[in-house]
């Protein structure tokens, strides 16, 4: 056989301690951890080292956005300004500026030097206990998948025909939407309507049921309200009969309402910001044993898959995981899973403790149960709010629009908080942390907090539920009695 016709042999398996499939968040976060104690370690992407990069996409729109309205509102403070210009070619390059920031952080070459070998390519399980690579076999002791979740559009008629926007392709564009439509009221979709409203397009934001339809009705009438200030133009529990291309852009046909004449909603670009999908399925995971279902992966409360060589973090994981997404879940579930597969000590995610922010203004965060299912779960319950407005700091930078609300048991154990209001998402740290201690109300009511600081409004809120007490006739006749004797 001449040289030209020979085989190239296959190269030998590959055999670490961990295979890591996704080099996204939850995948980097893990595979570095495990790196630092010495840890054999294989990783397997696809596409893009760190992910996807849509999130970071939204939070650079999202500040761009909110500069632009600080200057629009400068005149509250007692400062003229004047309708800012946008440059959005500008306005791009601050995006990819973020982008490019993180790069180093989340390359190969900085996996490599900790010790790590990345793969590049799509991983298939073949077996139990091997998963290949094109030619490349990898027979790790343990695997962690995290191939995260893709952006999938719902079915209406006529969209697969439309060139549609995603988190992901807004990155791209150097020249401003005139006039988009969004579809979809969760967090990317309200956080995107906003700040692109502030920054010249014309906004249309159509939603099914009602916008950010998990959170707290109270906070999110709030925000409706914020964004329907800024121009946006809300079509909430809106059908959507079926999408067409126009000249000069999309067109979305609405069912009616009473009188049952379609509405028609028309841009010249559309985002898709309905859901996403755990990406599982070119791995063959049925091959490896391992179960899934529309929600993703089914894992424990541990993150092992039902191959106990297996585990799941991050988007793609469902089940016990919760479906619960973001860069902290994914730091959280890699540091469950180190543990267990490293050190063998047990440890269980809680969904209840992951904290949630829009990035809007107001923000709005939340952490622990809602309102509604804490009546659902604990009976009888107590709500406290307080609002910005009784802040000296919220008044003295003209953002009082906002309130912490807090939901416990009749003892005072905390449920959960939602924060609706400037600089939420930081306020709510905090409240996770008490409730991951479980602490009380009266136990935060006796934390010192800084001075003059949004955080005020967190103690005054846990503060007020020991305001009954003060009308209680056996307490007062017990400091009556205390007085006399100096």
């Amino acid at each position: 056989m001449s040289p030209n016709t020979a085989s190239t042999p296959k190269p030998a398996a590959l055999t670490p301690d961990l295979c890591v499939i996704g080099a996204g968040a939850a995948g980097l976060a893990l595979a570095t951890a495990a790196a630092a104690f010495g840890v054999s370690v294989v990783i397997v992407e696809r596409e893009r080292m760190g992910g996807p990069a849509g999130g970071s996409a939204v939070l650079a729109l999202a500040a761009a956005g909110a500069r632009a309205q600080a200057v629009r509102e400068a005149h509250r403070l007692g400062i003229a300004a004047s309708e800012p210009e946008v440059n959005y070619a500008r306005v791009h390059d601050h995006i990819q500026r973020v982008l490019s920031a993180a790069a180093p952080n989340v390359s190969a070459e900085r996996m490599t030097a900790l010790g790590a070998t990345v793969l590049r390519g799509e991983a298939r399980f073949v077996s139990r206990s091997t998963v290949a690579v094109g030619d490349q076999a990898v027979k790790a002791r343990r695997f962690v998948i995290a191939t995260g979740a893709e952006s999938v559009a719902p079915a209406i008629p006529g969209l697969e025909e439309i060139s549609c926007l995603t988190d992901e392709s807004l990155l791209t564009l150097t020249r401003r939407p005139d006039r988009l439509v969004v579809l979809g009221g969760g967090a990317t979709g309200v956080a995107v309507s906003q700040a692109m409203r502030r920054l010249g397009s014309e906004v249309t934001l159509v939603e099914s049921a009602s916008l950010l339809g998990r959170d707290d009705p109270e906070a999110v009438a709030l925000l409706r309200r914020a964004l329907l200030r800024d121009g946006v133009v809300l079509h909430e529990g809106a059908q959507v009969l079926r999408a067409q291309s126009v000249r000069g852009g999309v067109r979305l046909v609405l069912a009616g309402g009473e009188d049952s004449s379609e509405q028609i909603v028309e841009g010249t670009h559309l985002l898709v910001a309905t859901g996403r999908r755990p990406a599982i399925e070119r791995l063959d995971l049925e091959l490896a044993g391992i179960a899934s279902d529309a929600d993703g992966i089914r894992v424990d409360r541990g993150l092992r898959s039902t191959n106990r060589r297996v585990y799941a973090i991050g988007d793609c994981a469902g089940g016990a995981a919760g479906r619960h997404g973001g860069g902290q879940v994914a730091e959280e579930h890699a540091r469950l899973v180190l543990r267990n597969a490293l050190f063998r000590q047990p440890g269980r995610f809680d969904a209840g403790l992951v904290p949630g922010v829009t990035q809007t203004q107001p923000e709005l965060a939340s952490v622990g149960l809602s309102e509604d299912e804490a009546r659902a779960k604990a009976g009888a319950i107590r709500v406290l709010r307080w609002p910005y407005a009784e802040s000296a700091r919220a008044q003295a930078e003209r953002e009082t629009e906002g309130f912490v609300k807090l939901v416990t048991d009749a003892r005072g154990r905390l449920l959960g908080v939602t924060i609706v209001g400037a600089r939420a998402g930081e306020l709510i740290a905090t409240w996770a942390l008490a409730l991951k201690t479980g602490m009380s109300a009266a136990d935060m009511a006796e934390l010192v907090m800084p001075y003059p600081a949004l955080s005020e409004i967190s103690k005054r809120a846990a503060t007020s539920f020991l305001a009954p007490l003060a009308a209680r006739p056996g307490l007062r006749r017990l400091i009556g009695f205390l007085r006399r004797f100096g």
